[in-house]
């Protein structure tokens, strides 16, 4: 009886010793959750999905993770971190909304400083990109930040931010108003302006040509207005740059037009047009 006694004794000693040591310990847990969740959170996602061969080019990923729901919620790691300017939260997997990005459009946008940067599209050895939003009215970008852990793509946090830059005309300053006043555009098209189009004739060969400004208005893409896609795999995009090169891609259709724009004595002009649909 008294070894049971004793024992008893011994176990709510036991108890009370973690108890006081959980308590003592719960600061500095919470003050290192938030370090600690993605790391955990990353591993925990890659344990679930299994790789696919769609994990090897980044296009084809997040076409299949915009695309279907099921897929989506597999390669997001919940809780997901959305850190709005600074202002951190979380969105758990209940309340997570399925986000079609850019795949309901009949287009999405790339933008390039460099040319030799495109090739960065088919570089599968990547192991971060970032797709964005840009918004040229409220000079904002909202960034989704995906990760490759384990050969496999996930959404690791989405993060919004105010453009700091204020010069008089930065390239999205200028798009914003190119894309939305006809007037102002027509002053910033170069005359004559380069044109480069698929030979009818010949599918291995193009076509280079000048065109003025109003054929210009007839052959050119519809502009985004309200927000522009950008998918960053890498390539240099710098507010310094003089050139942007501005991808327009169709959603599984074959289109696809190229626009570039170079900035001379403070102004953005475009003087290229390409026309490479199929």
């Amino acid at each position: 009886m008294k070894r049971m006694i004793a024992g008893f004794i011994f176990l709510l000693l036991v108890l009370g010793s973690c108890n006081n040591k959980k308590s003592n310990n719960l600061p500095t847990r919470m003050s290192d959750s938030i370090h600690r969740l993605n790391e955990d959170s990353l591993a925990q996602a890659a344990k679930g999905p299994h790789q696919t061969n769609a994990d090897e080019l980044f296009n084809d990923f997040i076409y299949n993770f915009a695309s279907d729901p099921a897929i989506q919620r597999q390669r997001i790691v919940f809780p997901l971190l959305v850190d709005n300017g600074g202002k951190k939260s979380f969105i758990d997997a209940r309340h997570w909304k399925h986000d079609y990005l850019f795949i309901h459009q009949k287009i999405y946008t790339l933008i390039f400083d460099r040319q030799k940067d495109m090739d960065l599209v088919n570089d599968t050895s990547l192991k971060s990109v970032q797709v964005e939003w840009l918004y040229p009215k409220n000079k904002m970008v909202k960034h989704y930040n995906f990760k490759r852990v384990r050969g496999m793509w996930l959404l690791e946090s989405i993060n919004m931010s105010q453009m700091t830059n204020i010069e008089d005309e930065t390239f999205l300053n200028f798009y914003g108003r190119f894309s939305t006043d006809s007037l102002f555009q027509a002053q910033r098209v170069c005359q004559p302006l380069k044109f480069v189009t698929a030979n009818p004739d010949d599918d291995f060969s193009m076509i280079e040509a000048t065109i003025d400004v109003s054929q210009w208005f007839a052959f050119k893409p519809q502009l985004p207005i309200l927000q522009l896609s950008n998918i960053n795999y890498g390539q240099q995009n710098s507010d310094k740059s003089i050139q942007k090169i501005v991808a327009f891609k169709g959603v599984s259709n074959g289109f696809s037009n190229m626009l570039y724009f170079r900035k001379k004595a403070g102004k953005w002009k475009l003087y290229k047009f390409e026309d490479t649909s199929m």
